[in-house]
């Protein structure tokens, strides 16, 4: 497979000419140029990482209390352009869901600011290789008043439903006007058009089917817009009413930061502002090479698996080398799984900014987000794959793969950071649409719902329940009941918490939610594009998983499975009366579930998390709801550890290339797990994250004993014949009650392709 380009955000990497004269205070009265083109107003091994301030070319000197100033000048800049979205968008996905994100842009294509824990890094990171986009287009031909409208996956965009709006503003600079700042949204519209309502499909194969896709454009040329452009459209968009509300409430947002920008440089002067720019990129690179320099240098790998498919689910994966030399870091994703013909894809942009994520997220979290950062940081995406596709590949599932990357490269870098990891995430999207003829006034309606699951566990804590991920932004978990019943024909009839949905550990997982939806219209569609419906979100250092994803519907009192691939529907007909129920997915347990604190299992029965046989037969806590059987707890725990699997791990070269993970095992362990061919088990890793595997094969010699291809005794740290546990991976919730259909251990339609 052909090595990909390294990868680096827009802008990053070249430094700055050595600018020709210093920054002016207070005093300087170079302001920006306004939006319609008037001049504004008047007032292993360590290494010491570098230091960036000190090399050639650094920016002019600006004194700190300034600097900080404008650094919280900045984020102000983008929270209100955040509040002012929210108050004047149209749809409710954008005022209720809060699906979108705002940044300010340097000239260079560089993040100067976004409100850190609100914003998006799903959507901000890509915009450096929008804005490339559009500068590689226009080069010099743009000018104050444009606007420039981009979705196009290809060059940076996300899916085709997040469309980036980039606004230019100009000041006066070394060489004359010069662009200055970008102020940037990125919003997901409701439908961009392609096969069912809501644009995304589970069964999309070619990114035609999935909505209009916009090349870098100019919509609005020197203050006058391009109508015949916008025309053809939203012509083209189901509900073209809520996307020209939406377009216009965007740029009402864009024009609210040109203000506030403006009134930065007429206080402080343009050039002061460009100089703390400079700065605050050069401070978030110096703490991120500290805290890289700070991890053990070598070489870490992982992977990581997909649900992919049209007839049949075949496990796509990412493969993850993480490679620290002193204070820089490369992720090298060479080996992962070609693109697909199924939504599973994305463009140049995703898998880089999954690896960004996640780095800044583990090394860096309490520092403010901008390029700087990402310097040290170098991702290789190698052409023709899932995380660097080729047109016309859909790219629907985007988010499904890069909260993969962003799995691949935690599971990497696990063995460096020394317990600090968490258990697996909800694992994507969970795109969920119901859509059709509204019976009021016959426009057509789009609900978008993508509940939010649970968290991993971590060391010293539980993971949170229903909530977005940490490495997501302030989106809602789910769209408030008024607003669904008073804007589409549904009734929403109950949402809860899934009892026994988080993943078991000393620390348990966070629990996914269950919402039930009933369609109260005729003519209506069902799509959805989720992942985690069959490989459920791993614990870690011995924890278990959570449950996975689950969309169905409930019909005259009958479960109606819409698709056959779990998580991939596409424009399933409703009836009224049918009840679309959504289970999203717990998130990972950590450590061992038997060192759990007996207490903590008795206040989970209690709250309703946990159900008195799940606590029994994975806890090992025997309680009758109001007090711990300490004995029976002690005797049901070393009962449960004595029943546990463990085999020799062995290396074989025939198991090298094989798609997915494959293993071998005797037959003695196969028969204790219940796994027959293409049955998913994992190794549990004590120290990080496990691996997983498809059963291709029984080993005819006795004992306790598994193959498994060289490079994954590597990714595990075992030496050839260590001893390791092994577990079947189940495709459904832990505990009590009946198991869903398609609960059980997890298989794939990879059955019999390995050797």
């Amino acid at each position: 497979m052909a090595r990909g380009p390294a990868a680096r955000l827009p802008g990053v990497g070249a430094r700055p000419a050595p600018r020709a004269r210093r920054a002016r205070g207070p005093g300087d009265r170079g302001g920006v140029r306004r939006h319609d083109g008037r001049a504004a107003g008047v007032a292993g091994r360590r290494r010491r990482p570098r230091q960036p301030a000190l090399r050639a070319g650094a920016p002019p000197v600006i004194d700190p209390i300034t600097l900080e100033v404008l650094r919280e000048a900045f984020v102000s800049i983008v929270r209100e352009m955040r509040v002012t979205l929210v108050r004047t968008a149209y749809s409710s996905i954008l005022y209720e869901g809060e699906d979108f994100s705002c940044v300010l842009m340097d000239g260079q294509a560089q993040i100067v600011a976004m409100s850190r824990g609100q914003d998006h890094p799903l959507h901000i990171v890509p915009i450096g290789w929008s804005m490339r986009a559009v500068r590689e287009k226009f080069g010099d031909d743009i000018h104050p008043g444009d606007i420039f409208l981009h979705n196009d996956p290809y060059t940076g965009g996300t899916h085709l439903n997040d469309v980036a709006m980039v606004y230019p503003l100009f000041a006066p600079g070394p060489g004359g006007d010069a662009l200055f700042v970008f102020p940037v949204v990125r919003a997901h519209w409701g439908d961009v058009g392609g096969m069912s309502p809501g644009s995304l499909s589970g069964r999309a194969t070619e990114i035609f089917q999935e909505g209009v896709r916009i090349p870098p454009i100019r919509v609005v040329d020197r203050g006058h817009p391009d109508q015949a452009a916008l025309d053809l459209l939203f012509a083209n968009m189901r509900g073209p009413r809520e996307r020209q509300g939406d377009f216009q409430a965007m740029i009402g947002t864009c024009r609210k930061a040109t203000e506030r920008i403006e009134a930065l440089a007429a206080r402080y002067g343009a050039a002061t502002v460009r100089t703390a720019v400079a700065h605050l990129m050069d401070r978030a690179e110096a703490r991120m090479r500290r805290a890289i320099a700070a991890l053990p240098d070598g070489e870490y790998r992982y992977e990581a698996h997909l649900e992919s498919g049209r007839e049949r689910l075949e496990p796509l994966t990412v493969r993850a080398r993480v490679v620290v030399a002193g204070d820089t870091l490369t992720v090298d994703l060479t080996g992962t799984s070609p693109q697909t013909a199924g939504p599973t894809n994305v463009g140049p942009a995703m898998a880089p900014t999954g690896a960004f994520t996640i780095v800044k997220a583990f090394l860096d979290p309490g520092a403010d987000v901008n390029s700087g950062a990402f310097r040290p940081l170098t991702v290789i995406t190698p052409p023709g794959t899932i995380v660097n596709a080729a047109p016309p590949a859909p790219c629907g599932g985007m988010v499904e793969v890069k909260y993969c990357v962003e799995t691949a490269v935690m599971g990497a870098l696990a063995r460096a950071l020394d317990g600090r990891v968490t258990g697996d995430l909800k694992g994507g999207g969970n795109h969920c649409y119901v859509g059709g003829p509204h019976p009021r006034g016959g426009e057509t309606f789009i609900f978008y719902e993508y509940p939010a699951g649970g968290t991993g566990g971590f060391a010293g804590g539980d993971g949170s329940n229903a909530v977005r991920t940490w490495t997501e932004s302030d989106m809602t978990t789910l769209q408030p009941v008024e607003a669904v019943e008073q804007l589409y024909p549904l009734h929403v009839e109950s949402t809860a918490l899934r009892e026994d949905s988080g993943g078991p550990g000393r620390w348990r997982g966070g629990l996914g939610l269950r919402r039930e939806v009933r369609v109260e219209c005729a003519g209506a569609q069902l799509s959805v594009l989720a992942e985690k419906a069959v490989l459920p979100p791993f614990g870690v250092c011995g924890g278990g998983a959570g449950a996975t994803n689950r969309f169905w519907v409930r019909r005259a009192g009958r479960e109606v499975q819409p698709s056959p691939l779990p998580g991939k529907v596409s424009g399933f007909p409703l009836q009224a009366g049918d009840v679309v129920v959504m289970e999203s997915s717990g998130g990972g347990g950590f450590g061992d579930p038997l060192e759990r604190d007996p207490a903590l299992v008795a206040a989970d029965i209690a709250q309703g998390y946990v159900t008195r046989e799940a606590a029994s037969t994975v806890y090992g806590v025997v309680s009758d709801g109001a007090a711990v059987d300490t004995e029976a707890t002690l005797a049901r725990r070393a009962a449960l550890r004595d029943g546990r699997v463990r085999v020799r791990v062995t290396p074989s070269a025939s198991l090298d290339g094989a798609r997915g993970r494959a293993i071998r095992l005797d037959a003695g362990t196969a028969a204790r797990l219940g796994a027959g061919p293409g049955a998913v088990v994992e190794l549990v890793n004590p120290r990080g994250a496990p691996l997983r595997a498809w059963l291709a094969g029984i080993l005819r010699d006795p004992g306790a004993r598994a193959e498994v291809a060289p490079d994954a005794l590597g990714m595990l740290a075992l030496r050839e014949g260590a001893e390791v546990e092994i577990r079947a991976v189940h495709s459904g919730a832990l505990g009590g009650g009946e198991p869903a259909p398609g609960q059980g251990v997890a298989r794939s339609g990879l059955t019999g392709s390995l050797p």
